[in-house]
């Protein structure tokens, strides 16, 4: 049985979370590497933040990963207030599993 709410997803939204879904792991490596860009910079460790810089643009210039993100800008223009609610439930539950 499916939760009544998805049933009520434009395809627009069901399409977006199913990108999302699958740039998840892409995601939580960028978001990782983020805080260590931090950390280093917080630290003076210059050398360690221009290697993680670099490990960021790598992943930023990957044209499968590219190519998704371009695609979710597209939907998130034709996503309704309506889809929000399932959109922000699945973004919690993606960054509670990056952890």
């Amino acid at each position: 049985m499916l939760p009544l709410n998805v049933l009520a997803l434009s395809p627009e939204a069901e399409e977006f979370i199913r990108i999302t879904k699958e740039l998840e792991p892409v995601q939580c490596k960028k978001r990782q590497i983020r805080r260590q860009i931090v950390m280093a910079d917080a630290e003076q460790r210059a050398e360690d933040s221009r290697k993680l810089r670099a490990d960021f643009a790598k992943l930023d210039r990957d044209p499968k990963t590219a190519k998704l993100e371009r695609r979710l800008a597209e939907l998130e223009k034709r996503i309704t207030k309506d889809d929000l609610p399932e959109i922000n439930r699945q973004h919690v539950e993606a960054f509670y599993r990056c952890e």
